[in-house]
């Protein structure tokens, strides 16, 4: 029983737990021997019980009655008292900061008695019937459940009877009479009486911040950042400090530096003559904090040395909540404040410089995500207005351009030097071109790990999908939006992927310095230094090795700038799309081993050409490619409408365009129920004949041609969607066959490891065998997760995803983050497996997941060499590896 109310003096920063963020740093505060009121806190754990079975902790208003009374004799009143009574305030305060809990409740103790004890003691006769006011309307509004706009109503229509602007203006009748008609207010909506029994005040207050935990808001915000739900919340009850007792008297909120942009300095505002909330809700304009300066410059001293006792004890940036009451200065919350990105980098290093904390604290204080946010161009919020459309912000940045509808013209406009965004009800592989020639991709359809979010990513293009209210209408290349604003072809829009809006026009943009340093390698002050600080210090303490999914000599390039340690997965599909998908037709079409043979002489050189510029890029570098995996029936026609076709033409009389004829024969012959399940990877290979052997030759030639010219090519060859060791075997004995005779041909050893990607569950179940026979193995997560959850990754985030995470079935997407106990137990068995019979075995992953800062985690727990991602993502990869190899640190906590 305990455990289910503490005094202030009886905490700390520790036990967040149990008292919650706020109790804990009022405890601390007070142990530091700043100015703070008294109080107690409520626990977690009176409100896990009253989420669990409807009720408080049976002896609960015991508990807090006799903390309460002790309360009441340190201040010498009683609260509700009808002489100077004390009052107090009871806010919500859990673990983590989360917007969505109840609201605070303030003045608790005033009734049509004490109000008026109130205004003798004070002298204050006004200050005490608003503070009265004040009390109805929060707690009619958090705690008995009224309507807010109904109390609203009443204040505006007394002022305008009034003739006044200002609630400020509103005198002591006026404020009795607000009293009389808030009561009246309170008694329709509800059919009960404002209590005016304080002790009801204060416990029904308490049970209203309990049961806020499962509104609806706060849980939304749980599921945003991942917050359990079984945390609950504590409750802080303080007593009351009035900071509208007149001109020497105010509240504030302040930060011990710029949360915007992390420099030091003095920043926040101050409210003469107001009280609580008012500086947040912003009724008047507030004053710069350097004002108090003037008004009372010892609270001003006061304030300063109390924020730099917080930051140094602390050691980071602190928010602070303070009231002055007649000239006394009251601290009554703080806490590790938030921060833009560009703030995190450049605090955690300034106070490394400071000597408040280590370089690997630093280090421990930054993370992949905000890296992220930090490369991306941004809109300038001052001129971003209402959006026309929201959905899902599935690869983040800014980008403005012209409305096109499909990848030619997307493709043709890019061209001419227009920057376009590729609006889409979905997209496909063969939206490739256009998503590459467009500055950012806009579809209807899809969630974070769709088609268009996971390539977007892969680009580094700005991306929002899921825009449900969006009609995409193709045929009339135009789109509508929820508003019904139609936005047609060539019409700019501009495209916010960190917000995942859209808005109509161009919306000036911010160049991202950051992305700047990556590309050229320029350094400059400020952030940017900081940024390069941290990630000398993560890739010196990372094990993980980062590579780079890249199917591209400039995607290459890329990577390696931006610190990639080879390639990690280079998907050959990719280079048969486009001016070249006519070969691949070719190929699946031929009837006989000559026709076969003829498309895949004439595919030959172009793989040979790509690999040789990949090779080149990578100098010295492994580049792993995997061969040909794709589901069979992307390379070809879509074939409703190829059937179409074909019947128009017959309706008009005339006759088929014979390839037509044939692509839709084959499409017939060809059809698979489950094409993600069907013919596709090892198995193409294996009935496709010499299409491994191609490929093979291709890479071989390309090592030799490198290896001719000076260079130091380290290819690796990689079978996709092995489910047995024998399909394996039988494909590397053929690449070993076609890679020994290009060295006898060229003269040149070519020799290149062969090992296979672990994407189906079988393969990591049978990874003791698979490893007789790889050299090394990647796994392919993102099939994976697929296949071991039996979720078809498109169809189930359009379906049913939403559903799971609003219920609490999921967490997380586990196409986002890894799946650690079921797809990451098969990861686990597969690498200790695979080592246990090939001791040498490397092991990487190349799914979406090696991108992932808290997958990245968990591949550094798991043994692996490395991880593969796309590009943009090879930064945040090397920094959340080097993060994932510091010990934990004692007390550690997440922002």
């Amino acid at each position: 029983m305990a455990g289910y109310v503490y005094d202030f003096a009886e905490g700390g920063m520790a036990m967040k737990d149990l008292l919650g963020g706020k109790g804990a740093n009022l405890a601390e505060m007070a142990g530091l021997g700043l100015p703070v009121p008294p109080g107690f806190t409520v626990t977690t754990e009176a409100c896990r019980v009253f989420l669990a079975t409807g009720r408080p902790p049976e002896d609960l208003r015991a508990r807090i009655d006799e903390h309460l009374a002790a309360l009441e004799r340190a201040a010498g009143r009683r609260l509700g008292a009808e002489e100077d009574p004390l009052l107090v305030s009871v806010r919500s305060g859990a673990r983590f900061s989360m917007p969505g809990m109840m609201e605070t409740v303030l003045d608790i103790g005033l009734n049509d008695l004490s109000v008026l004890g109130l205004a003798r003691a004070s002298g204050k006769e006004r200050f005490a019937w608003d503070s009265y006011r004040r009390l109805l309307q929060m707690f009619g509004r958090t705690v008995m459940g009224v309507d807010g706009e109904l109390f609203d109503q009443e204040m505006t229509a007394l002022k305008q009877e009034r003739g006044l602007r200002a609630d400020t203006e509103l005198d002591t009748d006026d404020l009795r009479r607000l009293v009389d008609d808030y009561k009246d207010v309170v008694r329709a909506a509800t059919g009960e009486e404002f209590p005016q029994d304080p002790a009801e005040q204060l416990h029904r207050a308490v049970l209203a911040v309990f049961g806020s935990w499962n509104g609806e808001r706060a849980r939304l915000y749980r599921r945003r950042e991942h917050i359990p739900d079984d945390l609950g919340t504590a409750v802080t009850v303080q007593t009351m400090v009035f900071g509208n007792l007149g001109p020497d008297s105010g509240t504030g909120v302040a930060f011990t530096r710029d949360p915007a942009t992390g420099r030091r300095g003095v920043y926040g505002d101050y409210l003469p003559d107001a009280q609580g909330e008012d500086v947040v809700a912003g009724i008047r304009d507030a004053v710069p904090l350097q004002e108090l300066e003037r008004i009372s410059p010892d609270c001003y001293r006061e304030l300063r040395a109390c924020m730099q006792t917080l930051e140094d004890h602390y050691r980071d940036l602190c928010d602070v909540e303070f009231t002055v009451e007649r000239g006394k200065l009251w601290m009554l919350q703080t806490r590790v404040g938030k921060r833009t990105a560009q703030a995190a980098f450049r605090i955690a290093t300034e106070l490394e410089d400071e000597e408040l904390i280590t370089a690997d604290e630093v280090l421990r204080r930054v993370g992949g995500e905000e890296l992220t946010r930090l490369m991306f161009p941004r809109f300038d919020e001052s001129a971003v207005g209402e959006p026309l459309a929201r959905g899902v912000p599935a690869s983040p940045g800014a980008a403005v351009g012209e409305v096109v509808f499909d990848s030619a013209e997307a493709v043709r406009r890019a061209a001419e030097g227009r920057d376009v965004v590729l609006v889409r009800r979905e997209t496909a592989p063969d939206d490739l071109p256009g998503m590459v020639a467009a500055k950012a991709v806009l579809t209807s359809r899809g969630g974070k790990t769709s088609h268009a979010a996971v390539v977007a990513r892969g680009m580094g293009k700005v991306c929002v999908c899921g825009a449900d209210g969006l009609d995409v209408d193709t045929s009339a290349r135009r789109f509508t939006a929820p508003d019904g604003t139609v936005v047609a072809e060539g019409e700019v829009v501009s495209v916010d992927g960190t917000a995942g809006a859209v808005h109509l026009g161009a919306v000036p943009t911010a160049e991202s310095e950051v992305m700047h340093w990556f590309e050229t390698g320029e350094r400059s002050e400020g952030v940017v230094d900081a940024v390069r600080r941290v990630m000398d210090r993560a890739d010196k303490v990372r094990r993980l090795g980062v590579r780079a999914n890249a199917d591209t000599p400039e995607d290459a390039a890329r990577a390696r700038r931006f610190g990639a340690e080879g390639i990690g997965l280079c998907r050959t599909e990719h280079m048969f799309l486009g001016e070249r998908r006519h070969l691949v037709e070719e190929m699946i079409l031929a009837r006989t081993e000559d026709a076969r043979r003829a498309a895949l002489d004439a595919l030959l050189p172009l793989q040979r050409d790509d690999f040789t510029a990949i090779l080149e890029a990578m100098d010295g570098l492994p580049v792993t490619v995997r061969l040909l995996d794709p589901p069979l029936h992307e390379f070809l026609p879509d074939r409703l409408e190829l059937a179409v076709r074909a019947a128009e033409e017959r309706a008009a009389g005339r006759t088929p365009d014979p390839r037509d004829a044939a692509l839709l024969e084959a499409l017939g012959r060809m059809h698979e129920q489950n094409p993600m399940l069907g013919l596709r990877g090892v198995r193409l290979g294996l009935v496709v004949p010499g299409l491994v052997a191609m490929q093979v030759r291709a890479v071989g030639e390309a090592v030799a041609r490198r290896r001719r010219d000076g260079g130091d090519p380290r290819a690796e060859i990689m079978v996709p969607l092995v489910s047995t060791v024998k399909e394996l075997r039988a494909v590397r004995r053929e690449v070993l066959e076609v890679l020994a005779a290009v060295s006898a041909e060229t003269g040149t050893d070519v020799a290149c490891p062969v090992g296979t990607m672990i994407e189906l569950p079988r393969a990591a179940l049978t990874a003791g065998q698979v490893a007789g026979e790889a050299d090394f193995f990647s796994f392919g997560t993102n099939d994976l997760t697929q296949t071991a959850w039996g979720f078809s990754r498109d169809d189930a985030e359009a379906e049913f995803f939403p559903a799971y995470l609003e219920q609490g079935i999921l967490a997380d997407s586990p196409f986002e983050t890894i799946d650690t106990e079921g797809v990451g137990r098969l990861v686990r068995i597969a690498v200790e497996e695979g080592r246990a019979a090939h001791p040498d075995l490397k092991t990487g992953v190349c799914g979406e997941h090696g991108g992932d800062p808290a997958s990245v985690h968990f591949f550094h727990r798991a043994g692996l060499d490395y991880v593969s991602c796309s590009p943009f993502r090879v930064p945040s990869a090397r920094l959340e590896a080097g993060r994932a190899a510091l010990p934990p640190a004692e007390g550690s906590d997440s922002r």
